[in-house]
């Protein structure tokens, strides 16, 4: 597969805003619909049922990566998985309480802080839908604790939502402090990678792009070269460096080759 291009914070907000303006047609709530589905398709290719059923989704305070985490879950439900929903800074507004109401009559359970160490020890796999291309800064509590207990337990496998949190969208993982050791097992790009992706390596690493919505338009203005989804799909695997799919695993003991190539950054200002 050629090399993707990524695309930085900075272009990731405007390209955001192109797709809900009066141009794109699109709606907030569409768009995580969307992301929201690539994310439970992900974690279904990684971590079908078979593997284990309690998935813990742990959302952040930010619109857009909160709604991706809780629409995920919902998908996730109907796959056959028993969902969790951890969301110690909840939304005030239609949209999240439209979310929740649908997660409700699931009778999917949204946990206490004072349960979410309990319930993670406890789940087979884990969400991360925190941050997004929208986090800058320090930070803040309750979400340093949580980092930090995602970080100490790396046995459990992990999916981030666009950007691991911590990160920094167009540097990776902080040098040191909280985040540094944070390194997920999967990762769903949303729209196009991110520059924090060419980080994202090591076998076993999986990642995928998602958000199977950008019109030839908008992929020419912003100089996106995007993979074709295949038939149905709303997710298309990438190439990791250094890693493989358990599926290229098994065929390249059988034909002796592996994923090659990677992401690289979007030229003319858009990337740092």
């Amino acid at each position: 597969m050629a090399t993707l291009k990524t695309i930085s914070a900075q272009a990731a907000v405007k390209l955001d805003q192109d797709l809900m303006s009066k141009e794109g047609g699109f709606s907030i709530d569409q768009l995580m619909e969307l992301a929201g589905l690539s994310v439970s398709q992900a974690v279904f290719k990684c971590h079908p049922p078979s593997k284990g059923k309690k998935v813990l989704v742990v959302c952040g305070p930010y619109v857009r990566f909160c709604g991706d985490g809780l629409v995920a879950a919902r998908h996730l439900w109907h796959y056959g998985y028993q969902p969790t929903i951890y969301y110690p800074k909840k939304g005030r507004n239609e949209l999240y309480e439209r979310l929740t109401i649908q997660l409700n009559n699931l009778k999917v359970p949204f946990i206490e802080d004072a349960d979410f160490k309990s319930t993670l020890y406890n789940s087979d796999h884990v969400i991360d839908a925190i941050f997004g291309f929208s986090f800058s800064g320090p930070i803040r509590s309750p979400f340093d604790n949580i980092i930090t207990l995602l970080s100490s337990h790396p046995g459990r496998p992990i999916t981030s939502v666009d950007v691991p949190s911590s990160w920094g969208v167009d540097s990776g993982p902080p040098s040191s402090g909280i985040g540094s050791d944070f390194i997920p097992n999967y990762l769903v790009s949303l729209t196009a990678p991110k520059p924090c992706s060419k980080l994202f390596h090591g076998r076993g690493k999986r990642h995928f792009l998602g958000g199977r919505f950008v019109s030839p338009v908008i992929a020419e203005r912003y100089g996106l070269e995007l993979p074709e989804y295949p038939g149905l799909e709303q997710v298309v695997e990438l190439p990791v460096p250094g890693g493989e799919s358990e599926e290229d695993e098994e065929e390249g003991r059988e034909t002796g080759e592996g994923l090659e190539g990677g992401v690289k950054d979007v030229k003319g200002g858009f990337c740092s």
